[in-house]
């Protein structure tokens, strides 16, 4: 979690790992999804909840949410950081959009717990970091970050931007590369989330590559982005079994190949060689 905040956010990149780990990220980040209905919320939320309900929008579950604290300006703030992980990159909608309203929820549902009435400027910032493991080629090892900013049209007078600057969105993009190819924040979500080992392999690899003193607490961090991971796979599998997908058929290749999927991964979960793949799509014209 240190490396993501660290790497993703403005507010941590100057801090260190060990600050951002012991010091600022606040409770047990969870995957687990704990039922919060609103009429039960205590006046102020301290740990991570992972359903946002609500009878009039509907029920949203966040992969991770968590609170933290952020030295900004020789002062602390609140954040509410949303961590997920996302292998459709084309689900069927622009995913930004639902990032917008990932965060949108976010802020709505601090009315109630973290201020009440017209007290607005208790308001704390929202991130949403969607770590995306299947994107399309050109969107591979990208990390991109999108905010609110300030744009004067008569005027130059400058608001506090603490005032406006509540949602940030953060896209980080992998692929089908292996974690030796790449550096930083991609190698290390790449070996976390994609490649296939044993949690204690990675672990020794990043005591190896990283310098990492596996304490229990770094070793929970590694295992809750281990069944993150996990979770990743549950999710591909029951969307196959909804679909009726039957591994090896070209009507499966083809639904992957309009997802955006790279065709080292449906190579690799149909099964199929990756000439067989490209003839399918050249036959389709997707390529």
């Amino acid at each position: 979690m240190a490396h993501i905040l660290k790497s993703c956010t403005e507010e941590f990149k100057d801090c260190s790992l060990l600050d951002i780990a012991w010091r600022y990220i606040q409770g047990e980040p969870s995957t687990s999804r704990i039922a919060v209905e609103p009429e039960t919320i205590s006046p102020r939320i301290e740990s991570e909840q992972t359903e946002d309900k609500s009878g009039a929008e509907g029920t949203v579950y966040y992969d991770i949410r968590f609170h933290a604290g952020a030295p900004v300006d020789g002062k602390m703030i609140q954040l509410i950081i949303n961590l997920e992980a996302q292998n459709g990159f084309n689900p069927g909608y622009p995913l930004l959009k639902r990032a917008v309203y990932y965060c949108d929820r976010m802020i709505s549902s601090q009315y109630g717990t973290v201020f009440v009435k017209s007290h607005y400027e208790k308001i704390q910032k929202v991130y949403s970091i969607w770590i995306c493991t299947m994107p399309t080629k050109k969107w591979e090892y990208h990390i991109s970050r999108y905010q609110l900013t300030e744009k004067h049209l008569i005027g130059h007078t400058q608001a506090e931007r603490s005032h406006y600057d509540l949602i940030s969105i953060v896209l980080v993009c992998l692929g089908s590369k292996s974690h030796r190819q790449l550096k930083g924040i991609l190698w290390l979500l790449n070996l976390l989330l994609l490649d296939n080992m044993g949690s204690q392999e990675k672990k020794e690899l990043l005591t190896q590559e990283f310098n990492v003193t596996m304490t229990p607490h770094l070793e929970k961090g590694v295992a809750t982005m281990c069944n993150l991971s996990e979770g990743i796979e549950r999710r591909g599998e029951r969307r196959g079994e909804k679909r009726g997908w039957n591994l090896g058929k070209q009507d499966d290749v083809l639904e992957m190949l309009k997802d955006g999927i790279p065709l080292e991964k449906i190579a690799q979960y149909t099964k199929l060689s990756l000439e067989a793949i490209a003839d399918i799509a050249k036959q389709n014209k997707l390529i």
